[in-house]
């Protein structure tokens, strides 16, 4: 009998086991309201002044930056959002003839609309807001969530694709051009795609640059992959991942190194992130980060100076914060 107790009190022990949390190197100051999604910045000229951005999600929201000792930067801080929720980097936008930016792009979901700033400046470009959604028929189909910004390989032309609360079974997705001419930059729609299980929501969305393709997280169901171009039409390539997920699949990030890349994505409920090989979808591992409740999270591979010098993984805490891990502590390769 004491034999039988000991062996059910492992089996309960060894159930019940967590994953080793692996420490932060930094978290940031804290936001106001709500964290949920960052975005970093690479600065070429000087990498160890990088810049984390992250949005606060509060219809006296922000979009907020910080340094990477997690110092909130409050001459960059965007401010008087509405409910700020995904953000979005990419470098290189022609603004005219002579002259690239990088650029921020985010969703401000109360106002119907995303919007598009310069880095490092923060000078709006949008003339106040790209109006999204405008044919949703549904409730709460106007209102924008998940953003991502691809920038083609094939035509160097810039897109955003823009996710929303709710949405139909098809086309839950809508991808904007972004074009900048002698009146200014005008947010185009080119397509609307994705389908959508019904189950939850969508609101993580991430574009893979190199390869041409987007993955998005249908919420209780899968990690959904499609091309990124719109040229190459709107048919799913893979459905993934779901079975690994206690709950809400969140933030991707992704990783590329030389030999192999990586997916990252937020179990939420878990309190985990479960890694995918980029090329064949396959899961590989699980890891604790110690966050709580994580929405979103970036990552960049090149080194940030001294402090990041293996590259940054940035995860949203459900503590009103983000945690930087240096790349290296996640032993991808």
């Amino acid at each position: 009998m004491n034999k039988l107790i000991i062996l059910i009190g492992l089996i309960l022990v060894s159930c019940g086991k967590k994953l080793p949390v692996i420490a932060p190197d930094v978290i940031t100051e804290k936001t106001l309201h709500d964290t949920d999604d960052p975005a970093i910045w690479v600065n070429k000229n000087n990498a160890s002044k990088s810049i984390v951005f992250g949005t606060d999600k509060d219809t006296e929201g922000a979009i907020y930056a910080f340094d990477l000792d997690g110092k909130i930067i409050e001459e960059k801080t965007i401010r008087g959002l509405k409910r700020p929720n995904n953000v979005d980097l990419e470098y290189g936008f022609q603004l005219n003839d002579s002259t690239k930016v990088d650029v921020i792009a985010f969703t401000e979901r109360e106002r119907q609309q995303i919007r598009l700033f310069s880095v490092p400046d923060m000078k709006p470009l949008d003339n106040g807001g790209f109006k999204v959604f405008t044919d949703a028929k549904m409730p709460e189909a106007n209102l924008p969530m998940g953003i991502a910004l691809y920038k083609s390989a094939k035509t160097k032309k810039f897109y955003a694709i823009v996710g929303r609360k709710t949405g139909p079974k098809n086309g839950y997705l809508y991808q904007y051009e972004l074009v900048s001419d002698s009146t200014g930059v005008k947010a185009n729609l080119v397509r609307k795609f994705g389908e959508f299980s019904g189950k939850k929501e969508i609101e993580a969305i991430a574009v893979d640059n190199q390869n041409g393709i987007v993955y998005y997280s249908d919420e209780g169901h899968c990690i959904r992959k499609y091309y990124a171009e719109p040229s190459k039409g709107n048919k799913e390539i893979y459905c993934f991942g779901g079975e690994y997920f206690k709950e809400d699949i969140e933030g991707i990030a992704i990783a590329h190194y030389p030999d192999n890349s990586f997916l990252i994505v937020s179990n939420q409920q878990a309190g985990t992130f479960n890694i995918f090989d980029l090329k064949t979808n396959a899961f590989i591992k699980e890891l604790n980060l110690g966050t709580t409740e994580t929405d979103g999270c970036e990552v960049t591979t090149e080194a940030l100076g001294d402090k990041f010098p293996n590259g940054l993984f940035v995860s949203m805490n459900d503590e009103k914060n983000f945690f930087f891990h240096d790349l290296k502590k996640l032993n991808l390769q």
